[in-house]
């Protein structure tokens, strides 16, 4: 499997702050990486890194090119969408089409403008008179029609109501993704799509704290979830973080039988949002 992305010891400073703390992480072709973490846990600083916006310490390959000394190579392979209110208002659709054809050199504008005739996004359309989703399907009809290999997305959704949102990642899985691209994203609504993810990386104050495929944490975490009257038998086997369920305990262990535990209550895999917030919390 081809790396896509290859990182080693990044480091990034603002002033005193250190937003990267030589974090290191891979990404390989044709998976879609959930990076998570917390406000100010160094996602977008890590993201910039990985498009050439911003310096670094450390080792970077992506898509083998070093993307702080090769960005014009490397940004015609990559496509990236942030916050998307980030267009001027005064913009029409149909110049926002002209712009990344004048641009980008693997942009489809035709396949752009099918896209856009599935929504009620009109070509002559000014971007004040689009809604925040109507704005973010512009975006996506951009990327949709750029020949990507690679494809970063930080909080796409980001105030975007629940349709909007769940028609987001279900447009880029039917008309985007497959075996040879690769999507990157951060997002804070981890429930809604952690069904999406093949592989997640936890990242918190700079440091990778957690790096692994979905399919390997069923085999590497377990949720326990007991009555108060064996929590004490429960605790003797070391979970590394617990909290309060409705009346019962919830325990998380790693590397643990889970056969072992299941003669105490509950036990299953932990859904990647709460072993996010176990990881996080039992870090601090």
């Amino acid at each position: 499997m081809a790396t896509v992305i290859e990182a080693r010891g990044l480091t990034k400073s603002y002033g005193a702050t250190r937003a990267l703390d030589g974090a290191s992480f891979t990404v390989d072709t044709g998976r879609i990486v959930g990076m998570i973490g917390p406000n100010g846990a160094g996602k977008t600083t890590a993201l910039k890194a990985v498009l050439g916006l911003t310096s670094f310490q450390g080792e970077l390959s992506v898509l083998g090119r070093n993307p702080h000394n090769e960005r014009d190579r490397l940004m015609q392979d990559v496509s990236f969408i942030a916050d998307v209110a980030v267009l001027p208002k005064w913009l029409r659709a149909s110049q926002a089409l002209d712009f990344v054809a004048g641009v980008h050199p693997r942009f489809d504008r035709a396949r752009a403008e099918a896209f856009l005739r599935k929504t009620d996004i009109r070509l002559g359309s000014r971007v004040r008179e689009l809604s925040k989703g109507m704005v973010t399907q512009l975006h996506l009809a951009l990327i949709l029609a750029i020949d990507a290999r690679l494809l970063v997305l930080d909080e796409p959704t980001l105030g975007l109501d629940l349709l909007y949102r769940r028609r987001f990642y279900d447009t880029l899985l039917e008309d985007y993704f497959d075996k040879d691209r690769t999507i990157v994203l951060t997002t804070h609504q981890v429930e809604e799509i952690e069904n999406l993810l093949t592989d997640v990386i936890f990242i918190d104050r700079g440091h990778v704290v957690l790096e692994s495929s979905v399919e390997a944490l069923s085999a590497r975490y377990v949720q326990l979830t007991v009555n108060p009257d064996v929590a004490e038998r429960a605790r003797a086997l070391k979970p590394f973080y617990e909290r309060e369920v409705f009346g019962r305990v919830a325990m998380f262990f790693e590397g643990h039988p889970s056969e072992e535990l299941a003669a105490l209550g509950e036990v299953r895999t932990p859904s990647i949002a709460d072993l996010f917030v176990a990881k996080m919390q039992s870090a601090h």
